[in-house]
């Protein structure tokens, strides 16, 4: 059995805003990684992927719920643990424009976390042009500002600034959506070598199914701030239990043709996560919403083996 590396706990992040506005944008998700695995997270903008994200590796304080980190809570950790947790835990941005500071040098970028951690054994300057090259820049690219570049060298930049620290785990946040699609293919060859050379695990947030699907051991769904449907990649695209995701594979499109595929179109908006509905949060959109969607939350279990969801559908 591999080993568990991050295991998330009924985790919920609110937001306040006075007025008693509060807006649940993760609310009581649950799921584990393993070791040496890609999870894929994918939902609509606004169902709470980056926020959980972002809640994972501390950017946010939670509100409840528990995120174990080689078993150990990561809101617990204190002193020289957060510090050996910021080193073993990184986060790759959606945007690689606005997460480079414009006023440092690539260099400057990159050694950043080795210096703070203490890591520029031997030649700063040779640790960081070890590091741009194992991303597909050159050694010359290290005097540079970010400006410079074009988006996909400055997302390489952004992987090498997270890979100096040595991680084990790494948030990747959307890494390809800002970027034009002949570079997407190319960024996500680049994570799966990493992966492979360097047994790292990966939390995958983006918009792209059939990216996903590519790239992904296992998939989650989101919807309004909660996991509605996670399993084997190849099982979840075969198989999918929750209409929500059947709906949303509905969408991708095929590279063939002459296979017909019926679009399943969702009545409805996407409602507020300030004021989800009751019971059931899809029901308002949902062709099989019954009475007892509107009063009864359905309980998160694992339909087959290793294929979890939350819907009536599948409660008895």
């Amino acid at each position: 059995m591999t080993e568990v590396l991050v295991e998330v706990k009924e985790l919920k992040k609110y937001f306040s805003f006075g007025h008693g506005l509060e807006v649940k944008a993760v609310d009581g998700v649950s799921f584990s990684i393993r070791k040496g695995e890609t999870l894929g997270l994918v939902g609509e903008s606004g169902c709470g992927k980056s926020t959980l994200g972002r809640t994972i590796v501390r950017l946010y304080e939670h509100t409840a719920g528990e995120v174990l980190f080689k078993g150990k809570n990561v809101h617990e950790l204190r002193g020289k643990e957060v510090a050996q947790f910021n080193r073993d835990v990184q986060m790759i941005f959606q945007d690689p424009q606005a997460s480079l500071n414009p006023r440092m040098t690539v260099e400057d970028i990159i050694a950043e976390g080795l210096d703070i951690h203490g890591l520029a054994r031997g030649s700063r300057r040779e640790r960081v042009t070890e590091l741009l090259q194992l991303v597909g820049l050159r050694k010359e690219h290290a005097q540079r500002y970010p400006h410079e570049f074009s988006g996909g060298q400055r997302q390489r930049i952004g992987i090498a600034r997270a890979l100096a620290v040595e991680p084990e785990f790494i948030v990747a946040d959307e890494p390809i959506s800002a970027l034009d699609v002949s570079i997407q293919a190319q960024v996500v060859n680049l994570l799966e070598d990493l992966q492979a050379h360097r047994g790292l695990t990966y939390l995958f947030i983006a918009h792209d199914l059939s990216m996903v699907k590519h790239i992904s051991t296992r998939i989650g769904v989101m919807y309004l701030g909660k996991l509605v449907e996670l399993a084997e990649s190849g099982e979840l695209y075969a198989e999918p239990l929750h209409p929500y995701t059947q709906a949303l594979l509905s969408s991708v499109p095929v590279p063939d043709p002459t296979v017909k595929r019926e679009r399943i179109i969702l009545k409805g908006d996407l409602p507020s996560p300030a004021n989800k509905p009751s019971g059931c949060c899809f029901r308002t959109r949902c062709p099989h919403a019954t009475e007892r969607c509107a009063i009864e939350e359905p309980v998160w279990r694992e339909v087959r083996t290793g294929h979890w969801a939350a819907c009536h559908l599948y409660a008895d």
